[in-house]
């Protein structure tokens, strides 16, 4: 296997997980988690601008491409329980799609050489973050980080595990 196979493996595993629990919230997308925290909503919208900031910025060396999304969903930033403060569940999930889209059309362009690369993280950001590689590793971690909280939050709204 190459390693760009196992990179585009790792986050199909990780978005197969975490958007078949987001998905299942979509009826009840503002629900926290059982210790409070990030619902799915922000989990989701989070994970897009992430997600745009790996690629397009430590990756590609461009601009977040959802600028719109800095406010209420960017690293630092709380979720509230406010539907007013955030987009649409749908309008996020088509983000989602358009991002991953991107984010998987350029990884076909990469050899595995390519992943050694390194990026155009700043150095405050460390290891974690220096290569092309690490980059998409962090992708892949992050979605299953956050899909956890989701899981939480489903517990919270009453809902039967999905996966064990």
């Amino acid at each position: 296997m190459k390693a760009t196979d196992f990179v585009k493996s790792s986050l199909q595993s990780s978005t197969g997980w975490a958007m078949g629990l987001i998905n299942d919230m979509k009826d009840a997308p503002l629900t926290q988690p059982t210790s409070g925290g990030n619902h799915p909503l922000w989990v989701l919208g989070h994970v897009i601008r992430s997600e745009s900031d790996l690629l397009d910025g430590f990756i590609l060396g461009k601009p977040n491409r959802f600028p719109e999304l800095e406010k209420a969903f960017a690293t630092g930033t709380s979720p509230t329980a406010n539907a007013d403060d955030y987009p649409s569940m749908d309008e996020l999930l088509s983000k989602f799609e358009q991002m991953r889209a991107a984010t998987l059309a350029h990884l076909e362009t990469l050899s595995d050489e390519d992943l050694a690369a390194p990026s155009h993280a700043p150095e405050e950001f460390g290891d974690e973050f220096r290569t092309v590689g690490s980059c998409f590793s962090a992708m892949s971690v992050h979605m299953a980080f956050h899909a956890g909280q989701v899981a939480d939050a489903r517990r919270a709204a009453g809902r039967e595990v999905l996966m064990a």
